[in-house]
């Protein structure tokens, strides 16, 4: 709000000179004090990034199932591949999006955008495809991963199949003797949603996404994909366990007769298994920047900024919501504007957030100097040399990829906030609960708002690229 402040304004009777009196006649102004309304300086409040209040945590957490949900993704089925806690709950996600498929294909109400629905999700699991792709390419790169993963080899060149697979078909390339075994999850939704005349073409490009994302991978998925270039199945049954994560799809609050109740619990079962997933890379970066495997570290930060963008993208899929059907679903829910938005509800998400946000501390490191206690321009110093020197690109691309993080993170909480005032209203949305600023405006100081228009994580890279472009302007 506006705070009024006195400003004074006092005219002085000064001695009158022949130069500065035109007139002896003119008359002597009194001194006189003007109260004018100045707008008082906005109070910023510089607080760490924080969850919300932990009962309205755990009333989230028990509303998505999170700690049923975690077990899932957190389980070890295969203790000497190094990639499942990262693979598994990607997977996981995944299959989510075929089930938040078949529950909009579902819907019976005739006002349901479902065209834009199934659009949107499909656009989604193929995004997720190419970002589980990027995943599996990174760890066949890794000599210490390489080969470890649950695959089963389906080439075979008599044909033969064993009885057991009833998932399995065998067919014949085109100008080519030897056949090819083909076998598909028993478990998945996307073999349903190829064989449902609904979804069967939304369902055949993601499959056909598959095909061409695993095209450098040295395996591919076995969901329904043709598997053309006849390549070793991962064992996704076994990884996902789809059928236990489809058991969770009831949500504890399955008596409230809303539809759109079942998409607000999908979509966060869908942040939370993102963020388990990031949560996992982000643990072994800072031991690759150790090691001094900034290549493998850069690429692991490239799938964290992907990540932050599918959350933006799944964060959208609010916007598709029926506008009263899902004011009703928060009233009944009891969802309630606080301090805090209710993203903040998620401790993974915040936790994430604030991982990605301490990668600045590892710059120096990177940079093979130290931070100076008086404030001297090393960093700043030292990054400038390696810009110029090309021989340490790989140290460039990582602090890139870092850079890169930051602007997909505050790129969420940019859009985020945004999907609030869609969904709610404004006002609701910048936490004044219907009360409406006077004066010559009204200076928000909510959470995301503070999120976004934080200074730089990376001040020194900041400085040495200003002072960079400068000189290379003379």
């Amino acid at each position: 709000m506006y705070a009024p402040k006195m400003v004074e304004f006092d005219w002085k009777h000064h001695k009158r000179t022949p130069s500065s009196d035109t007139s002896s006649k003119s008359p002597r102004l009194p001194s006189i004090n003007l109260s004018l309304m100045v707008p008082a300086a906005p109070v910023v409040v510089r607080t760490e990034m924080s969850p919300a209040s932990s009962p309205a945590c755990s009333t989230y957490e028990h509303y998505v199932r999170l700690p049923e949900l975690r077990r899932l993704f957190q389980s070890r089925g295969f203790p000497d591949w190094k990639l499942e806690p990262v693979l598994k709950p990607a997977l996981m996600g995944l299959e989510l999006t075929f089930r938040f498929m078949s529950t909009v294909l579902s819907d019976p109400r005739p006002y349901t955008n479902r065209r834009e629905w199934v659009q949107r999700l499909e656009s989604l699991a193929v995004d997720q495809v190419m970002v589980i792709a990027g995943v599996v390419e990174n760890e066949e790169e890794d000599p210490e991963s390489r080969g470890s993963a649950p695959v089963a080899e389906l080439s075979r060149g008599s044909g033969v199949l064993a009885r057991d697979g009833s998932s399995a078909e065998v067919w014949k390339v085109p100008g080519e003797e030897s056949s090819v075994v083909s076998r598909t999850s028993e478990e998945s939704l996307l073999p349903r949603l190829l064989s449902w005349q609904k979804s069967e073409d939304a369902a055949q490009r993601v499959a056909c996404a598959v095909e061409c994302a695993f095209m450098r991978s040295p395996y591919t998925l076995g969901i329904g994909e043709p598997n053309l270039t006849r390549k070793p199945n991962l064992d996704y049954d076994r990884v996902c366990r789809p059928s236990e994560l489809h058991e969770l799809k009831c949500n504890p609050y399955v008596q409230i007769d809303n539809h759109e109740n079942q998409s607000l619990y999908t979509i966060h079962q869908l942040v939370e298994s993102w963020t388990g997933c990031a949560a996992s890379i982000l643990n072994r970066i800072p031991s690759r920047m150790d090691g001094g495997r900034f290549e493998q570290a850069e690429r692991d930060c490239r799938t964290v900024e992907r990540i932050w963008k599918l959350l933006t993208e799944i964060e959208d899929l609010h916007l598709l919501m029926d506008p009263e059907d899902f004011l009703k679903l928060k009233n009944r829910l009891e969802i309630r504007t606080e301090d805090a938005a209710f993203c903040f509800r998620s401790r993974a998400l915040v936790e994430m957030a604030k991982a990605c946000k301490d990668l600045r501390h590892r710059v120096p490191g990177i940079l093979g100097v130290e931070v100076d206690p008086m404030g001297g321009p090393r960093v700043q110093e030292a990054a400038m040399r390696i810009y110029r020197d090309k021989s340490e690109y790989r140290k460039v691309h990582l602090i890139q990829a870092m850079q890169g993080i930051e602007a997909a993170l505050k790129g969420f909480f940019f859009a985020y906030r945004q999907v609030l005032v869609v969904m709610v209203g404004s006002l609701e949305a910048d936490g004044r609960g219907g009360r409406v600023g006077v004066g010559m405006g009204f200076e928000q100081d909510d959470s995301l708002s503070r999120v976004f228009l934080e200074p730089t994580y990376f001040p020194s890279l900041d400085a040495a690229k200003t002072f960079l472009g400068e000189s290379l302007m003379h």
